[in-house]
């Protein structure tokens, strides 16, 4: 008797074990003195963005990857002028953390992934 509810427990944990699905989590950044206006970042069958990003701020967004395909940023900055920036390619399954880094000198890309197996 004894066993019972942990056999329940068990029974209840099991389909959480192999449930795993890839994403993405990036963080855009704005390490400049100004406010960015109108950022959005496209990847492969959609985007994401937001319409303010205080300086200092950060965006921060979990994504999954449908398709293959590159990542494109375009935001406006302070003074309404446009801009754009092409980041890493992706595939369905990817993930990890993607991190968009704007300054003053322009918007840096790092992403670190692993394929989910």
């Amino acid at each position: 008797m004894r066993l019972l509810p942990h056999l329940a427990l068990a029974a209840l944990l099991l389909p959480l074990a192999g449930c795993h699905s890839a994403y993405i989590e990036a963080d855009v950044m704005n390490h400049t003195t100004q406010p960015i206006q109108l950022l959005e970042v496209d990847y492969p069958s959609a985007s994401f963005g937001t319409q303010n990003l205080a300086p200092g701020a950060i965006y921060h967004y979990r994504f999954k990857v449908l398709g293959s395909g590159p990542t494109k940023l375009l935001y406006t900055d302070a003074s309404h002028k446009d801009h754009t920036s092409s980041g890493p390619a992706f595939k369905e399954g990817d993930e990890g953390r993607l991190t968009i880094d704007l300054t003053e000198s322009g918007p840096t890309w790092k992403f670190q992934t692993h394929t989910n197996p």
